[in-house]
């Protein structure tokens, strides 16, 4: 009905995804309606009280995957909401609020657990007197930000997950021309072990808040509450790659596993993927990684393509409107290499969305408009 379509439904939760941010606004205001007007008629032992938190930004979706910052923020928000509440982020409310006619109350700021910054935030109390009404088009591209739901059932917190963090791996080539390469494998081996639902990774973002800076093990420990972190560093010639990666106790020093490997390029998907079961396996003293099937999360067979791929996630991060123009070149480049690297494809809208709400890029840009196309 409001255009969402539904990835997980884990427990009492459920994580959802709509083109339009006021869609799914209004399905959230539904859903606590249509809740709180059958937990009026019920015995109170068969009520059902739910929490909703919506965030706008970048999802990636691989077949019946969705994972990244918006997912991420929108379960941090769940978590802070109230019973039969529904909590939004800034850009949320920014994009429904002259919208759709219902009562929001201003937050203020708060800190999401393991997301670096500060969040405004604003809650919705539906009742039954309030009237949800559109009041135009949605302008956000469908394909360039996607707004990512997650709604929960309130429930006590379970078992304590390990939390991991991966330090920027260092570069071991003189060159500069090299970091992308880097700095995109550490980026895939984090993706890899956020789908472990077992532990718990730091976000990206916090990860590369430590590049080009002094790292203290022990103080960033102390910082994240850490059990383990993870280093290694990467020298690549030519076709061949020598990936070094360290599991270590912050507390004590001491290496718990560490590993080389010497291959070549086309071998990286599976080194990515022994380093995360070896790790896994390791922390969770059991087999805990049933769900990386790789063959269906691989983005491509053409490491030129995976190449361009890394080129363009590496300019889109450093958030310039140059490096933005950039971005958009390597994807197409990917795209252009291998038609079916789905991720390029995302990765080349959120970059174009992004632009536009900067206005780095304008909808009359004819020429990256028939680049994107």
């Amino acid at each position: 009905e409001h255009g969402g379509r539904i990835f997980h439904t884990a427990g009492d939760s459920v994580i959802a995804e709509f083109n339009s941010v006021v869609d799914s606004v209004n399905a959230a205001i539904e859903f606590q309606k249509v809740l709180s007007d059958r937990n009026d008629n019920i015995s109170e032992d068969s009520k059902m009280v739910f929490r909703v938190g919506i965030h706008l930004d970048d999802v990636i979706i691989e077949d019946d995957n969705i994972y990244g910052s918006g997912v991420n923020v929108a379960a941090r928000l769940e978590s802070l909401c109230e019973p039969g509440c529904v909590l939004l982020s800034r850009t949320v409310h920014e994009k429904i609020v002259k919208r759709i006619e219902v009562a929001i109350d201003n937050l203020g700021n708060t800190q999401l657990k393991n997301i670096e910054g500060d969040f405004e935030i604003y809650q919705i109390s539906p009742t039954s007197k309030d009237q949800i009404k559109s009041t135009g088009p949605d302008t956000v591209t469908a394909t360039a930000s996607r707004s990512a739901s997650n709604i929960a059932k309130p429930e006590e917190a379970g078992n304590v997950r390990p939390r991991l963090m991966l330090l920027p791996f260092r570069n071991l080539n003189k060159s500069e021309d090299n970091d992308f390469l880097v700095d995109g494998i550490a980026d895939d081996i984090i993706t890899e072990f956020s789908m472990i639902n077992s532990i718990e990774i730091m976000s990206r973002n916090t990860t590369f808040d430590y590049k080009d800076n002094p790292i203290d093990v022990k103080e960033a420990a102390d910082k994240y509450k850490l059990d383990y972190v993870i280093t290694g560093s990467i020298r690549s010639a030519g076709n061949r790659v020598r990936i070094s990666a360290e599991l270590g106790d912050p507390a004590t020093g001491d290496s718990i596993w560490s590993e080389r490997y010497d291959k070549t390029m086309d071998d990286v998907f599976e080194i990515q993927d022994e380093i995360v079961n070896k790790m896994a396996n390791t922390v969770l003293n059991e087999i805990e990684v049933t769900s990386l099937k790789r063959s269906k999360r691989k983005p491509t067979e053409d490491m030129s393509s995976y190449e361009y791929l890394l080129q363009g996630k590496f300019h889109k991060r450093r958030n310039t409107k140059e490096d933005a123009n950039i971005a958009v070149e390597m994807f197409t480049k990917a795209i252009e290499s291998d038609g079916n690297n789905g991720r390029a494809y995302a990765e080349r809208c959120c970059t174009w969305g992004g632009g536009l709400g900067t206005k780095w890029f304008e909808e009359s840009d004819g020429d990256l408009m028939t680049r994107i196309r």
